[in-house]
């Protein structure tokens, strides 16, 4: 079993453009894989959770398979293909009934076999069983082909059947993960850090920019933690999105984005922090996810002191106050200098945005604060602030209960948040603040 844990792993497998995609996002129930009419879209696994029949399994999408040794990209996928046949417990080889039996899917065939491990022959595009002929993959001497068709799911279910059929009864479903996306923008490293945390070429790595176009879903343990990391493709600004793969991947990430409970903004050393670095930054924070920031290739920075590294985490807070209350790694992922140190710090942040104040520290911290420093009086008004408490974790969130909460100015509720911070740190996580009306 793989690092998923005691749950399935089954790999979609075949040559480029059969619909293996399609046919993900129709069995995981999503769109979250990229599909395209461009041969090798999907470069990299892609893992998705789905559930069936009451069976949860991890479902991996995987690239086109194809004899071209001359293209590097293709020999990376290969290699990657391969490895998710290594690790997957049953397989799906997806077949084209509209284009008909190819000398490729026979090779595909072949490797299978070499796996000695179970698989599902699947004819896709079958829309009408009446009208589609696709008796011919009996010829490949793999079985009964399955008909489906992932664009309108036709017989999906029937598939999802003979799949979690086919699964050891013995299996028990994990208790979750705590999802952690790994965002930033472009060749700033992030599946290399990825990589180095998991100890293997998870994840596609090349010298090209925008590698990683899908966000990549890949499991781990840590602690007796299950932490699901989430490589995303690098968010651009918007004007230099012009294609059109592309600009799916810039959706992806922020959608791995909101799915994420935390999130760890890749930071390239030798560039600094750049205004679309603020802007994914400020995506994260304004959705409630916890946020860790890693300053990648620290190792190649030149002119560094034993201070540039406080004076780098200094200027950030200024170009963004929010980045005063998030922890920062300085890393390198090419040599792994401290990369391990982003698990731990992953489980600290996680604590805090889990974080439970008790009513009765709230209003005495509340109480504290306001005695050293009175919310400003409206004229005419006397403006009150009564008691608070905390209604919410993940993040905390504090409702502060006033008798005019809509005459209580921002910096005022500035100076709330940070006494609250000062108190209880939170660090890494949002600290949300609710103005609520009360009478005195």
């Amino acid at each position: 079993m793989t690092e998923s844990g005691n749950i399935p792993v089954v790999a979609i497998v075949g040559r480029p453009n059969v619909g293996k995609s399609q046919l993900f996002n129709r069995l995981a129930g999503s769109d979250s894989a990229i599909v395209s009419e461009e041969a090798g879209t999907t470069r990299d696994r892609h893992f998705a959770r789905a559930e069936w029949g009451g069976r949860a399994f991890w479902l991996v999408d995987t690239g086109g398979l194809t004899d071209d040794q001359s293209i590097p990209m293709d020999v990376e996928i290969q290699k990657q293909v391969m490895q998710a046949i290594a690790e997957a417990d049953l397989m799906l080889l997806v077949v084209d009934a509209k284009t008909g039996l190819h000398p490729q899917d026979q090779r595909v065939v072949d490797l299978l076999r070499d796996a000695r491990k179970p698989w599902l022959l699947v004819a896709n595009k079958v829309d009408d069983p009446r009208s589609t002929d696709f008796y011919e993959f009996y010829n490949l001497g793999a079985g009964d082909p399955i008909p489906v068709s992932a664009i309108n799911g036709k017989n999906s279910g029937d598939l999802l059947d003979e799949v979690v059929s086919r699964f050891p009864e013995s299996i028990v479903e994990d208790e979750g993960s705590l999802r952690v996306a790994v965002i930033g923008r472009p060749n700033v490293g992030k599946s290399s850090l990825v990589n180095r945390l998991l100890g293997e070429e998870r994840l596609v790595v090349a010298a090209e920019s925008g590698t990683t176009r899908d966000a990549i879903d890949t499991p781990m343990q840590y602690h007796g933690q299950t932490l699901t990391f989430v490589d995303t493709a690098g968010l651009r600004r918007q004007s230099k999105i012009d294609d059109g793969i592309e600009f799916y991947s810039s959706l992806r990430t922020r959608r791995a984005i909101e799915r994420a409970q935390i999130c760890v903004l890749m930071l390239d050393a030798v560039v600094g922090l750049e205004n679309q670095d603020l802007k994914i930054a400020t995506l994260a924070w304004d959705h409630g996810c916890g946020l860790i920031v890693v300053v990648n290739k620290w190792d190649i920075k030149e002119e560094k002191t034993d201070k540039s590294a406080a004076k780098f985490q200094k200027e950030a807070g200024e170009k963004a106050p929010f980045l005063k209350f998030v922890p920062f790694l300085f890393t390198s992922a090419l040599t792994g200098q401290r990369v391990s140190k982003v698990l731990e710090v992953v489980l600290q942040v996680d604590a805090e945005r889990k974080k439970r104040i008790s009513t009765a520290q709230v209003n005495t911290t509340l109480g504290e604060l306001t005695a050293r420093l009175q919310p400003p009086q409206a004229a005419g008004r006397e403006v009150k602030l009564l008691y608070a408490t905390q209604v919410e974790v993940e993040p905390p969130t504090i409702a502060v209960f006033g008798n005019h909460p809509d005459l209580v100015p921002e910096h005022y509720v500035r100076y709330l948040h940070n006494g609250f911070r000062e108190a209880w740190g939170f660090n890494g996580s949002p600290l949300r603040i609710l103005l609520r009306s009360r009478a005195a």
